[in-house]
């Protein structure tokens, strides 16, 4: 805090005949010393102590240190004045005493307890040295209770000051590791940006970037895990292929699991009210349940098919959210994929006829709801399945890379089954009763 000096001038000639005695009757000496509280009851001075005086009936600010014995003195101060005396040391809880004045012959004292060292501010000193006795000519007389008082309100302020502390260095470490994260993502460093990521989550995990921190750690994990499974399924080396495989499978789980955490955290925040604040709520929670979504996919395709049911939850939330009308469909042609490629054919089916019901010429929701009635292996369903079949390949183009399994398919059905595609009107592609 700055030093603040005051002058003041003589604006009458006839003040300069006063006396000597009468000028310095003008200003005062103010001193004290400064002890630290032993664990057996005992004080001992305090050499080096800072000790902070401050006028609380005008502005003014004066500094000093303890001698070697503990004391400190000021000589000078206005006679008039009113001041609060702040004392702190290395290791030490500072000790504050009130209505202190100069000019009384009045020893003050300051007793310090262990602590963390902290210095008071002038607003903390004169805070805490209003709870002092103030009366004129004599040293507080602190009783117990307000000493009590005074000392749950410095140690409540230091828990604030240290909440504050804390707060600053977790939104700086957030920040950090969500930039250089994002840097390395799209560097493709995934290993880098997964582990800032985390670095970033760790610093404070309820902290409200921390969804933000969670989605894109799921969206490396993703894509980390593509890569290990690529390169897995594709190895010739079989230990290799296996410990690749197992790496790859738990990020695609640990991809669920963060962005499974960042909407779960999301919606338990209440909706901001604030436009700015409720279109940045709304973004976060858009790409949260889009992660999920996706993360969701594969683990109910490439880990664990029981997931699938958890997945068709994922995505129909993401979807409702969603209003670009490709990525949408998208999302239902990718729910639709996922149910039938986890074996849940009947429900992978109702997925696709929603499709066909908006857009009676998707091929792709055309092939899957007759791949979905064949898989089902109910003979009853065959002829459908083989007319959508029939339908998807007279509309395809020749380069759909499912065209030709699409073809194989109804070869068996006409072959082993004596099943042939009939031609249909059915708008949709809705099933007839």
């Amino acid at each position: 805090m700055r030093r603040k000096f005051f002058f003041f001038s003589l604006v009458a000639v006839a003040m300069l005949l006063l006396s000597h005695q009468a000028a310095n009757a003008q200003v005062g000496q103010l001193f004290g010393e400064v002890v630290m509280q032993q664990s057996d009851g005992t004080t001992v001075p305090v050499a080096g102590a800072v000790v902070d005086v401050y006028r609380t009936d005008l502005p003014g600010h004066f500094p000093t240190k303890t001698d070697k014995r503990g004391k400190f003195m000021f000589a000078g101060l206005p006679y008039v004045g009113t001041y609060v005396i702040a004392a702190s040391a290395p290791n030490a809880r500072p000790d504050v005493v009130g209505g202190a004045r100069a000019g009384r012959e009045v020893t003050y004292k300051l007793t310090l307890s262990p602590g963390d060292g902290k210095r008071l501010t002038e607003t903390e000193a004169k805070s805490l040295g209003s709870a002092g006795n103030t009366t004129t000519g004599g040293p507080p007389a602190e009783s117990a209770e307000d000493r009590k008082k005074r000392e749950e309100l410095m140690a409540k302020n230091a828990e604030i000051e240290a909440g504050n502390k804390k707060i600053e260095e977790s939104n700086a470490t957030v920040s950090r590791t969500f930039k250089m994260g994002n840097e390395a993502l799209n560097a493709k460093k995934y290993d880098e940006a997964i582990t800032l990521y985390s670095e970033g989550i760790a610093a404070d995990p309820t902290h409200p970037g921390a969804p933000s921190l969670l989605t894109n750690k799921s969206v490396a994990l993703r894509a980390r895990a593509v890569e290990r499974y690529n390169a897995a399924i594709t190895s010739k080396d079989e230990a290799a292929k296996t410990s690749g495989m197992e790496a790859a499978k738990k990020d695609f789980k640990d991809a669920a699991d963060a962005a499974t955490k960042a909407v779960e955290m999301i919606k338990a925040q209440a909706a901001p009210t604030d436009p700015a604040a409720q279109q940045n709520y709304n973004t976060n929670k858009y790409f949260a349940l889009a992660a999920r979504a996706e993360a969701m996919r594969l683990v109910a395709t490439k880990v664990d098919q029981t997931q699938a049911e958890t997945g068709l939850t994922a995505f129909q939330e993401y979807i409702a959210v969603e209003t670009a009308p490709d990525k949408k469909a998208k999302a239902q042609i990718d729910l639709a994929q996922m149910l039938l490629d986890a074996g849940l054919s009947d429900k992978a089916f109702v997925e696709f006829q929603k499709l066909l019901a908006d857009n009676p010429e998707n091929i792709d929701a055309m092939l899957g709801a007759g791949l979905a009635l064949f898989q089902s292996g109910d003979k009853s369903k065959f002829q459908e399945a083989a007319n959508y079949l029939q339908r998807f390949v007279d509309k395809a183009p020749e380069t759909h890379k499912l065209k030709a399994s699409a073809k194989d398919a109804l070869d068996y059905l006409k072959s082993a089954e004596n099943v042939k595609p009939q031609k249909t009107t059915t708008t949709g592609g809705r099933r007839r009763g």
